[in-house]
């Protein structure tokens, strides 16, 4: 997310209609191998994923607070999904999802988005990474032509005995397969290193599966393929009368709690690094909120994939100049017109190479760059935190790696208790605005501060006094890093005042 989040956008152009076609084209190519291989990896059948692709484009579309974000299936559920289905079934993932819409709309209605930003980036970037590690190894099996165990440790402890199981003096099918999920992952990574400056815009993802593809059919080789259903119409189910007996179960309820929870906070997440991609229209959390409920509730009711809001499409977005929310929800048409009249395509698709894209997809998940910023920034608790969280979510599962990461969190507040209060003073001048912030900054304190920071007029210059804090911790550390380049970026001069080195903030 952060390294998506650095890219700078494109100049703008006239033309706001053309660039938000050629945009949606950009995101289309994008999110079609990434929606079925999600899809793949929660063990559904990959038109499901193309399903939530095609609601998270044209109706969150429509909704979106946040109008240059992309929604749509996401690597960060595939394994919460997974599970589910492993433990529950296939039958309780609509009721699931459906109940889990609906909190999100509450929690939107109720304008709790802001809090979800407080989440310790830590905890975040800690969740993700435990993430990355699970899809590289449930992965690493499809590349081989073979299903995924049941856990992420079963997955890491086989990954020895499938490379040392190859045979290349016999070349079958698991080689074949291999070799396609090589040259996939080989063919992505290679374009995206080597590209020509004019073709920067074709995504390495859709390479990889091409060039995998061609061969796969050129040379007639013996690999498993994507099945989808020859009528698109197939995709979709309707709620039956088990589907009403399944939430009544409680394990139901405590699953879609989590879904929720999950699904809102990288949704949100996603949008304040979308934000700091491009100077226009601000997210309004709470609208965003309520969009990704009312697609949740809708992927429930036809039995499609959860989603959230992603940043590698989302980024995509910006980068290829998108204009308004007319790329988001063109993407979302292409996607359904090419599965409604080219479904025969799809089907020439090896499944080693959708393999091969979600395990490069998963490797970049675990960013060991942040968690080096995190320590030599913030010191070792906060990387603790990351740590503690990624180990978690492997060995345990994703709700109660969350869990310990936000109670480890609850850490960096017992020194100060006694005075968590953060004070805000505004005064305008007639040339300038002073904001002084006194007592601490913790992330309790975080959608105060983000508020605050943001209510700030832009058309004149400010100083900001932090002379009076005794404690910034480091969520809100990075949110004034983030406010801060974004403020400058946008030409508005910022000046600060108060012990910087020890805040740790970027002057």
């Amino acid at each position: 997310m952060s390294a998506a989040a650095a890219v700078p956008a494109p100049p703008r152009t006239t033309g706001g209609l053309a660039r938000d076609v050629t945009a949606s084209v950009v995101v289309f190519l994008v999110a079609m191998p990434l929606c079925m291989g999600i899809a793949i990896a929660s063990g559904v059948a990959p038109e499901k994923g193309l399903v939530t692709g095609i609601i998270g484009g044209i109706v969150v579309g429509l909704l979106a607070g946040s109008p240059l974000q992309v929604s749509g299936p996401a690597a960060g559920l595939a394994v919460i999904v997974f599970e589910l289905i492993r433990d529950q079934g296939l039958s309780a993932l609509g009721p699931i999802l459906l109940i889990a819409g609906a909190i999100q709309f509450v929690a939107g209605v109720l304008r709790v988005g802001g809090w979800f930003r407080a989440i310790s980036p830590a905890v975040v970037h800690g969740m993700l990474a435990g993430i990355g590690v699970l899809i590289v190894a449930g992965q690493f099996h499809i590349l081989f032509d073979a299903k995924p165990l049941a856990n992420g440790v079963a997955n890491l402890s086989a990954m020895p005995g499938r490379l040392l199981g190859l045979d290349m003096g016999s070349v079958g099918k698991t080689e074949l397969a291999f070799a396609i999920g090589l040259l996939t992952m080989g063919a992505m990574l290679g374009w995206e290193k080597w590209r020509p400056t004019g073709l920067r815009l074709v995504p390495g993802a859709l390479v990889g599966v091409t060039a995998a593809t061609l061969l796969a059919f050129a040379a007639g080789l013996d690999v498993t393929r994507v099945a989808v259903p020859a009528h698109f119409s197939d995709a979709f189910s309707t709620p039956d009368a088990g589907f009403w007996a399944v939430m009544a179960r409680p394990a139901t309820w405590g699953t879609a709690l989590a879904i929720a929870f999950i699904a809102s906070a990288e949704t949100l997440l996603s949008a304040a690094a979308v934000d700091r991609m491009h100077d226009g229209v601000r997210t309004d959390y709470n609208k965003e909120l309520r969009a990704q409920g009312v697609g949740n509730l809708l992927c429930g009711l036809v039995g499609a994939l959860p989603m959230t809001g992603v940043i590698v499409r989302s980024s995509a977005n910006v980068q290829a100049g998108a204009a308004s929310r007319r790329s988001t929800i063109l993407h979302g048409v292409w996607i359904l017109g090419f599965i409604t009249l080219l479904p025969w395509l799809l089907r020439e698709i090896p499944m080693a190479a959708l393999g091969g894209v979600l395990v490069v997809t998963g490797w970049r998940l675990v960013s060991l760059t942040h968690v080096r910023h995190l320590f030599h920034r913030y010191g070792v608790l906060p990387a603790a935190i990351w740590a503690l969280t990624l180990v978690t979510v492997v060995s345990k599962d994703l709700l109660t790696g969350v869990l310990v990461g936000l109670g480890l969190s609850l850490l960096e507040l017992v020194p100060h208790l006694r005075r968590l209060r953060l004070g805000v003073e505004e005064e305008h001048g007639p040339d300038r605005t002073r904001l002084t912030l006194s007592g601490s900054a913790t992330f309790v304190a975080l959608p105060k501060l983000a508020r605050a920071l943001d209510e700030t007029p832009r058309d004149k210059p400010l100083t900001l006094d932090m002379g009076s804090l005794s404690k910034i911790d480091h969520t809100c550390a990075e949110l004034l890093d983030d406010w801060l380049a974004r403020r400058r970026g946008a030409g508005t001069p910022v000046d600060l005042v108060g012990d910087k080195g020890r805040l740790a903030v970027v002057a």
